[in-house]
């Protein structure tokens, strides 16, 4: 019961927290059929997999094809590591196999409802990187909403289609402190009896949570978490759909050096876990280049004055600033700078797309670029249907956050359609779907490692509003991206040379 008291008190102020308008009649959360994301099985592949998946015993392996990239993540020759060298092995590019009996476990005999679970920085939460607040819970607020709308479309569609029962959303907050997040999935695997889980923003937590899920043998879906390093946990339940700070860094990188041609550019950042995983590829990626991060300045949670790192981020006269953290102190910062004479541009993460970065930041805001995991602007009646029903259903307009949620728990409920009540398959159905999941955020499908790498933009801000821009909207070049993974390419340039 302690858990739960203050979800409940969460939803009962519903209205206040998350700016709802109220209940809609389950036709008003519909939009024509051929806009709708898939309920049924909608690919002949998907039929394959299902034949497989349903006719093995508790000791047998589904002869399942698993996906194989020739890259990891998109990456360009000049940006790898030890670029030099050829590995012996390269790893992320060969997807993880699931060789457990779960897909043998009979669907229960009663069912009342379908529980999907979903994990978030709702109310205010700490954060184990910073030893502080960590700020997330309106962006966890919005990722609930976007979470909510897909449940609620999806019981206006019927529910589970097998049963005739509701799908059920089981709600836990993510309040950060260690360890807590594993405890909220061994609730909802053993005693709330989810089938998966989305969930959550905070990257520290995300990977104790996915590693519980492993033992839990649980499919979590990640919508919010920009850590590169969460995919690389090489967990055959774990899945992500939004771009993670290694797309948006590669992009942010080629438009710094490649288009603008800039040599000396210099980095500051907050000292939490986001920010210090966030900047990774970002001075990786510049090292390589041959023009290495000039200075790179951290500074603690709660930091109003930067003046000390900004005098020293000056003295090495940089053509461009990048700031990796949260939107507040980001708008600080450009105030900061501004005042003090520095009118270099200005580039920072995907959070600074917010108002708590224009308001902090003031008249400077103008001309502040941001990497972007997506395109929020282009033309799709997906998106618009989505939009339009947002707003009635919470009275605001949708983030990022929120799209990606609203995919995400959409891609979840298609598979348990598909799969039925089995944890394993619906797994399966998820981790082998081959044919392009059709989002709000985009058509896309996973990587080998169950990523998403594909439609990260750059936004700016400018007559008071942020505009979105593509790569091919802004002419950005970019690196020679290789077709064969660097064992076999290594190989055969030796063979080549000899």
């Amino acid at each position: 019961m302690n858990r739960l008291c203050p979800l409940i008190v969460v939803l009962l102020v519903g209205g206040a927290a998350f700016g709802q308008s109220g209940a809609l009649e389950p036709k008003e959360l519909l939009w024509p059929e051929d806009l709708l994301p898939p309920f049924h099985v909608d690919d002949p592949h998907i039929e394959e997999i299902l034949k497989l998946i349903n006719s093995v015993s508790a000791y047998e392996v589904p002869a399942l094809e698993l996906k194989r990239d020739h890259n990891y993540a998109q990456t360009p020759v000049d940006y790898e590591p030890f670029g030099g060298v050829t590995p012996f092995k390269e790893h992320f590019l060969e997807q993880m196999e699931y060789t457990g009996p779960g897909r043998a476990i009979p669907e229960p005999a009663h069912v009342d409802a379908v529980r999907l679970g979903f994990i978030g920085p709702i109310m205010s939460t700490v954060s184990v990187a910073t030893g502080g607040r960590n700020n997330e819970e309106p962006l966890g607020i919005q990722m609930m909403m976007g979470t909510r709308l897909a449940i609620e479309q999806a019981n206006a569609r019927g529910g589970y289609l097998k049963r005739s029962v509701p799908f059920e959303l089981v709600i836990a907050n993510d309040n950060g402190l260690w360890g807590s997040s594993g405890n909220e999935i061994i609730d909802m695997a053993y005693k709330d009896g989810v089938w998966a889980i989305l969930g959550t923003i905070d990257g520290a937590n995300s990977h104790i949570a996915i590693r519980v899920a492993l033992k839990a043998e649980m499919v979590m879906i990640n919508t919010g978490d920009t850590d590169p390093t969460f995919i690389e946990t090489n967990i055959p339940w774990v899945m992500r759909n939004i771009n993670d700070d290694r797309q948006m860094g590669y992009l942010l990188l080629d438009y710094l050096f490649r288009k603008r041609d800039y040599h000396r550019v210099a980095l500051i950042r907050a000292s939490s876990r986001y920010a210090r995983f966030g900047v990774r590829e970002i001075t990786d990626g510049a090292r390589r280049l041959g023009r290495p991060i000039t200075i790179e300045m951290a500074y603690a949670g709660g930091t109003e004055d930067f003046s000390l790192q900004l005098q020293r981020m000056k003295a090495t006269n940089p053509d461009a600033i990048v700031h990796w953290g949260p939107p507040r102190e980001g708008g600080l910062i450009l105030r900061q700078m501004r005042e003090m004479g520095m009118d270099q541009p200005y580039f920072a993460s995907d959070r600074h797309v917010s108002r708590e970065f224009v308001e902090a930041a003031g008249e400077h805001a103008e001309g502040a670029w941001a990497a972007f995991p997506w395109d929020p602007r282009r033309e799709d009646p997906k998106l618009a249907a989505f939009r339009e029903a947002f707003r009635k259903r919470f009275g605001v307009e949708p983030d990022t956050y929120a799209a990606h949620a609203y995919d995400g728990m959409n891609l979840l409920i298609w598979a348990v359609q598909v799969a039925g009540l089995n944890r394993a398959k619906i797994r399966d159905v998820l981790a082998h779907r081959a044919k392009p999941w059709p989002g709000v955020t985009g058509d896309f499908t996973f990587t080998a490692a169950l990523d998403r790498a594909n439609g990260a933009a750059l936004a700016r801000f400018e007559g008071g509003a942020w505009d979105y821009f593509t790569r091919e909207e802004l002419e950005i070049p970019q690196g020679y991206v290789p077709s064969r993974d660097r064992v076999t390419r290594g190989a055969l340039e030796a063979s080549e040379r000899e």
